[in-house]
């Protein structure tokens, strides 16, 4: 059993991944991290960057407990792909996502990878979205 988790260094993949070392904490099951990055020209500083944010989150994840993988999101495929697929490949139990604020008329459309992986996941979707401040408990959406 695996929970799986987007994460993206943003405040809603925050949300994500705590959400899901929660929930891996609770069931005493592994954490299979997805970390996406954003788009960005190559460089040597955009390289420097994701290494230190990938050792950044190997240590908060190592300081958890929580058994844990981290898998960067392939070239040339989608989120909604990478996690789908993670879950499909590591018997996932739970795959957990985070979702932007969005203005009344937004809230009519969800993200069109937030609906593929909520329209085509094997497994229960559990979305959140940030709290008021960086310091709230993030709030918790399922489906």
């Amino acid at each position: 059993m695996t929970i799986v988790v987007g994460y993206l260094a943003t405040r809603e993949g925050r949300a994500a991944l705590d959400a899901a070392i929660a929930e891996a904490g609770r069931r005493s099951t592994r954490l299979l991290v997805v970390q996406s990055a954003k788009p960005a020209p190559p460089s040597e500083q955009a390289t420097a960057d994701a290494a230190r944010q990938l050792e950044d989150l190997r240590r908060e994840l190592d300081a958890t407990g929580v058994p844990y993988d981290v898998r960067e999101s392939s070239e040339g495929r989608d989120v909604a792909e990478d996690l789908i697929g993670a879950a499909e490949e590591s018997d996932g139990t739970l795959i957990v996502i985070g979702l932007r604020r969005r203005s009344p008329v937004g809230k009519l459309i969800l993200g069109v990878n937030a609906q593929r992986i909520l329209l085509d996941a094997p497994c229960p979707v559990l979305a959140v979205k940030p709290g008021g401040n960086d310091d709230a408990e993030p709030t918790v959406r399922s489906s």
